[in-house]
């Protein structure tokens, strides 16, 4: 299995403060049946911008580290970049990582609202082939309020990412809800840990994908997971077209 998104670098963002603590942590997802991992450290974030140069070679010194243990466990580099309006600009100047080397990148918005400006930035992306995924919609109040305002990004040409906690209710119920309802209405495209460490933030990786089989998601946990590979291999999504009577009747009752 493969984790697109994850915080496992040391001492750059709010992850792993030392190397023995991302090995650590990278040990884990080795236990819970994690083959390729895609590291994700936040770029051009208000607090924190893991620089381009330090993500190749951490990425580098940890493949070593594995390699050295045993520890069957294959990295790519990547970034959670924070939505800016210089987005591609910085880009086309080698500051950003795509997620493994494909045309994905993992963007994140603010957790309280989505930009004005956050669809003309999708859009040109889409026109430069790039394709962003909207890291952890489930968590965004803009969202949580209106979903809509999610398929519209999606009409633009942007995917969404789920996170395993949201699913397993490390969040809260009301989020835990609302990341069913976005994976039902076919608004959610590939999965993440969003790992930060092993006690606050932890994988739950196999738990978020327990939930969806005990709640008859079996089609979408193939999908999420096929999805994750068709970015180490740089290919499209599967994507299913969100489903309009479910989704009126949902968001009627919000």
């Amino acid at each position: 299995m493969i984790d697109m998104h994850s915080h496992v670098l040391w001492n750059v963002d709010d992850g792993p403060k030392t190397l023995e603590e991302s090995i650590l942590l990278l040990e884990q997802a080795s236990r819970e049946g994690i083959t390729d991992l895609i590291s994700t450290s936040h770029s051009f974030h208000p607090q924190y911008n893991a620089k381009f140069d330090m993500v190749s070679e951490q990425i580098e010194q940890l493949q070593l580290e594995l390699t050295n243990r045993n520890i069957p466990l294959t990295l790519y580099t990547g970034h959670e970049v924070r939505l800016n309006e210089k987005l591609l600009s910085l880009m086309q100047v080698g500051q950003i990582h795509n997620l493994a080397s494909s045309n994905y990148i993992l963007l994140e918005l603010p957790s309280s609202h989505i930009p004005a400006y956050t669809k003309n930035i999708i859009h040109t992306l889409a026109l430069e082939g790039i394709t962003p995924i909207i890291a952890h919609p489930e968590r965004n109040k803009g969202i949580a309020e209106k979903p809509e305002r999610l398929e519209r990004l999606i009409r633009e040409g942007a995917v969404a990412q789920i996170t395993a906690g949201s699913l397993a209710g490390h969040f809260g119920k009301s989020i835990q809800k609302l990341s069913l309802d976005l994976v039902r209405a076919n608004l959610v495209h590939t999965y993440g840990s969003d790992v930060h460490n092993l006690s606050t933030r932890p994988f739950l990786f196999e738990a978020g994908l327990a939930y969806l089989e005990k709640k008859n998601e079996l089609d979408s946990v193939d999908m999420l997971l096929q999805n994750n590979k068709n970015i180490i291999t740089n290919e499209p999504f599967i994507l299913f077209e969100p489903e309009e009577v479910k989704k009126r009747k949902w968001w009627s009752l919000s």
